[in-house]
């Protein structure tokens, strides 16, 4: 591939990807899996790719130890890739009145490995939202 190539893929601003599967921790796997694919198309380094994905485990097993709302929950995993950094919003329905724990050691981690972090249960819906900005070289 020439530089000018690469210098295209690279420029991603605006793209989004969304991934639902079944709110079960067998398929974690596939959002990793998915996470580290987004951010090596971005261009993050290995050790931020792994900060990556450490902080999204964290918020999809926050919101999985949450009580869902449906037989058959679901957790959604939107991505949206910016030419700096990529956002991740995770949610799934919970019950009403549910709360996100905001001083558990998962928390730290998320607070830790991503640039910005934000959670909120309303409304019956779950979600955590984190930015990583990839770190200039």
């Amino acid at each position: 591939m020439a530089k000018g190539e690469m210098d295209e893929v690279a420029t991603v601003e605006g793209d989004v990807v969304e991934l639902t599967v079944p709110a079960e921790p067998a398929y974690l796997a596939v959002v990793r899996t998915a996470t580290a694919g987004l951010a090596a198309r971005l261009r993050f380094s290995t050790d931020e790719i792994e900060d990556l994905r450490a902080a999204v485990d964290e918020a999809c097993a926050l919101l999985l130890g949450l009580p869902p709302a449906t037989m058959e929950p679901a957790l959604t995993c939107r991505f949206d890739l910016h030419d700096d950094g990529l956002t991740v919003v995770v949610a799934t329905p919970t019950v009403a009145g549910a709360q996100l724990p905001s001083t558990s050691f998962a928390w730290q981690v998320l607070t830790a490995y991503a640039t910005d972090v934000s959670g909120t249960a309303h409304n019956g819906t779950a979600r955590i939202e984190l930015t990583k900005r990839r770190s200039r070289r």
